[in-house]
Order: C-alpha cells, then sequence, then structure tokens
C-alpha cells in the first residue's frame, strides 16, 4: 500500500476520462465489503482537491486510518478508487451525499464528518477552501449546524470550543452544562455505530472522548463538581 501511494504521487494527477462518475461510485459501494470504504474515499478526495494540490502526507493519513479501520480488509482497490476521484474533473458530491444519507443514519454521517476533520488537519493547517467543502458535504449530508460547529471545534479550537463542543453558549449554567453533556454522552456514545462493526467504533470512542475532555475543561474552570 505504500508503494502504492508512493508511485500514485510520482505520477501526479491527470483528468479520468469517465463520464459518469457517480455510476463508478455505485458500482464501488454496492456490497458489503466496500459500500462504507468507498464513502470515504470519495468524500476524502474531496477534500483534498479542495486546495488544489494533493500531499504525501494526505495519502498518509488516509492509508494510516484505513489501515486501523480495516486492517487486512484494505487494499490496493480502495486506492484506486481514491485515485479515480482524485483524478477526475468534478466528483458529483450532491448524488453521492444523497446516496450516503439515504444509506447511513445521521451518528454514521457525523463520523464521517469528523473523520473529514481530521484528513483536512492531516498537514498542520487547514484551508478554507477546505472548510468550505467539508461544510458543504455537512450540508449535503443533512447534518444539522450545531453538529458540525461540535466536530469542527474538536479540531480547531478557541477560547470558548469546549462550550461549542456541548454545543451550549460559555454563559451557560451549572445545570445547563450538566444537562447538555448527558446529552451529548447519550447522543454521541460509540454503541451508536455499532450496528456498522467493530471498526467503526474506534473513530466514535475518539470523538466520545472529546465531549468528555470538553466536559471535564468546562468543569475545571467553572470548579463545578
Amino acid at each position: 500500500m505504500g508503494s502504492a501511494i508512493d508511485n500514485y504521487l510520482s505520477a501526479g494527477t491527470g483528468k479520468s476520462n469517465s463520464t459518469d462518475e457517480f455510476e463508478y461510485y455505485r458500482r464501488h459501494s454496492s456490497g458489503p465489503r466496500n459500500d462504507f470504504a468507498t464513502m470515504l474515499m470519495v468524500l476524502s478526495a474531496a477534500v483534498m482537491k479542495a486546495d488544489g494540490k494533493v500531499l504525501k502526507v494526505e495519502l498518509d493519513f488516509v492509508k494510516n486510518f484505513f489501515s486501523q479501520q480495516f486492517g487486512p480488509r484494505f487494499g490496493r482497490e480502495h486506492l484506486q478508487v481514491l485515485k479515480h476521484f482524485l483524478d477526475g474533473a468534478e466528483i458529483p458530491l450532491a448524488q453521492i451525499c444523497s446516496d450516503i444519507r439515504l444509506r447511513t443514519q445521521v451518528e454514521v454521517r457525523i463520523q464521517l464528518l469528523y473523520y473529514l476533520f481530521g484528513l483536512a488537519g492531516a498537514d498542520g493547517k487547514v484551508e478554507a477552501s477546505e472548510i468550505s467543502v467539508i461544510k458543504n458535504i455537512a450540508v449535503l449530508l443533512e447534518i444539522p449546524d450545531r453538529d458540525f460547529e461540535s466536530v469542527k471545534n474538536m479540531f480547531f479550537r478557541d477560547v470558548d470550543s469546549d462550550y461549542k463542543v456541548l454545543e451550549i453558549e460559555p454563559g451557560s449554567s451549572e445545570e445547563e452544562i450538566k444537562k447538555a453533556y448527558r446529552q451529548m454522552a447519550v447522543r454521541y456514545h460509540p454503541d451508536k455505530v455499532a450496528h456498522m462493526g467493530e471498526e467503526y467504533q474506534k473513530g466514535a470512542k475518539e470523538k466520545f472522548q472529546k465531549i468528555q475532555e470538553a466536559y471535564e475543561n468546562i468543569k475545571k474552570q467553572r470548579g463545578i463538581n
């Protein structure tokens, strides 16, 4: 897999001759083995193309993530899907996101969003064009804006990020803070994606930990027991 990525970088990114990218996506996402992986690869390509350049660090992020999430089930065919969409002139995001939306629950789509923010920050900085593409994907996937802002602030932090992660205002009362945490803990519990398989829960557990960290930070700051 490592050599496949290196060869891809050496070859550059030409334009695909495919005239029906959505049909290509449907063919590769139809089987139980590849459906979710293909969704991730297509959305990965959209974010990676956003700033007009494909970096090796981004490809490494994708390779490492898929190796950890899918283990031996991740192989050359997945990289070929990624390369196809990186080479293509335009990714039909509206059609693909509509298909993803119909095939997944909102908790799974939020998990996709979490992964995309990680990919965008793989090179240590996030371009406005990348944020714009991820926001567009979130809208097309019908992810509520509050969930978008919550996940975004797990990666790109300011003084109010802990509150934004819990989807509350900095002036919230102690009772409101505790209530928000309880609601988030239920909503984002890794069990919500248990039906997708154990590999999908790894990222969900990481996201859940960020919610817990935000709550603990607020408690410490506010002196809440």
